[in-house]
């Protein structure tokens, strides 16, 4: 154990001295876009990505945000009905014009958890007031523009020929890694065949906490096939158990389900849990939060990588704005919009370049625009909250 972690300091960004604009409109909006094919992991599987989006106006001007949770409490506990109702009854009611974004995060702090719904107000806020400042979300944050790394994620396939075909596919694009979804039964035989299939790639696993420490005998044969990291192999809520884990594999562990907030990576670090840390900023309770992880892992010599949650274009746009920041050093899970929907709702799809990079838009606020017609056409519901 390292107790350096958890008291060394973080720097907080600047936008946390931002200020909270007037709010003229407030409108939630559920959406639901098809996937080009269904998406499996090891606990459920999805045919469409249904995506709460947040709608905030002031004095003409629009800010977006998109919570990550699903319609089911399949990947988390959080699901779009209850950040619906901690929004509605808990978070808004706090929110006071004039106050600095700081202050308002601090004024949540009695409400235990719930970081999706914080981040989709957070993210909303951000977005709204960078388009007010005509500037970058990055600039915002006090981050510099540079091109992004991409990673493709794969779901769990039927057999082992779909999954090479699939890796195939994804291949034609030049990810600069590729990461495989593994469950109990679908893992040694089916990495070993890409490994073997493609041995020079970057590669990792994702088992979205479906094994047990009992486990340990099959997962330490993942070692042999020179992955980059093995992702929550364990509980979604464990850190101790990784820890023990972690000793008995050469692989680097990467955390993911497990890390909250600031305090989790603290422990995650002090307790050797994470070699690598997974952060999904909107899980982790928003953008200003995901700075201070990145910033702590950065500190410790620790690679982190923005993790994706199938988003839509609203969502994706905010995790390319945070990759800006310096301690992401591992390409995370932006893949290209094409792998996964035919149409996105914003104006500028996610594309790779040549070199497998992502441009980082340019444009105010999260940088692409929000297409409200298509908005419109994918919507099962809208709830003008003001």
């Amino acid at each position: 154990m390292n107790p350096h972690y958890l008291h060394c300091p973080v720097p907080v960004s600047p936008a946390a001295q931002a200020r909270v604009p007037a709010l003229d409109r407030i409108d939630l909006i559920t959406v639901r876009i098809p996937y080009l094919r269904p998406f499996s992991t090891s606990v459920h599987t999805w045919a469409a990505k249904e995506a709460l989006l947040l709608r905030l106006e002031s004095g003409g001007v629009v800010g977006w945000g998109e919570c990550v949770a699903d319609p089911d409490p399949f990947y988390a506990s959080e699901t779009t009905q209850t950040v619906r109702h901690i929004f509605k009854d808990f978070l808004l009611p706090l929110l006071t014009p004039g106050q600095t974004l700081a202050e308002l995060l601090a004024s949540w702090s009695p409400v235990r958890g719930h970081g999706m719904a914080k981040a989709m107000l957070e993210n909303a806020l951000l977005d709204l007031i960078a388009r007010q400042q005509g500037v970058p979300l990055h600039q915002l944050l006090g981050l510099s523009p540079r091109p992004i790394q991409s990673g493709v994620a794969l779901g769990i396939q039927p057999s082992i020929e779909a999954l090479l075909e699939a890796v195939s596919d994804a291949l034609r694009r030049p990810y600069h890694r590729v990461k495989l979804k593994i469950m109990q039964g679908k893992d040694v035989e089916w990495v070993a065949a890409v490994r073997a299939a493609y041995p020079d790639i970057s590669l990792m696993a994702d088992a979205n906490g479906d094994y047990g420490l009992e486990h340990a005998p099959i997962l330490r044969q993942l070692d042999a096939f020179n992955l980059t990291m093995i992702e929550q192999p364990l509980s979604y809520s464990d850190i101790v158990q990784h820890a023990a884990l972690q000793q008995q594999l050469r692989t680097p562990l990467c955390l993911d389900e497990s890390i909250h907030d600031l305090d989790d990576a603290r422990s995650a670090l002090a307790l050797d849990a994470a070699r690598i840390i997974n952060i999904k900023q909107g899980r982790v309770g928003g953008m200003i939060e995901s700075l201070r992880i990145a910033a702590l892992c950065e500190q410790a010599g620790v690679g982190v990588w923005s993790g994706g949650m199938d988003e839509t274009g609203i969502g994706r746009a905010f995790n390319i704005q945070l990759q800006a920041a310096t301690g992401f050093t591992l390409a995370g899970d932006t893949a290209e919009t094409a792998s996964y929907f035919k149409e996105d709702i914003v104006d500028q799809p996610v594309v790779l370049a040549d070199d497998g990079y992502i441009a980082m838009p340019m444009g105010p606020g999260i940088g692409v625009n929000v297409l409200e017609e298509r908005v419109t056409r994918y919507t099962l519901n809208r709830e003008r909250i003001r």
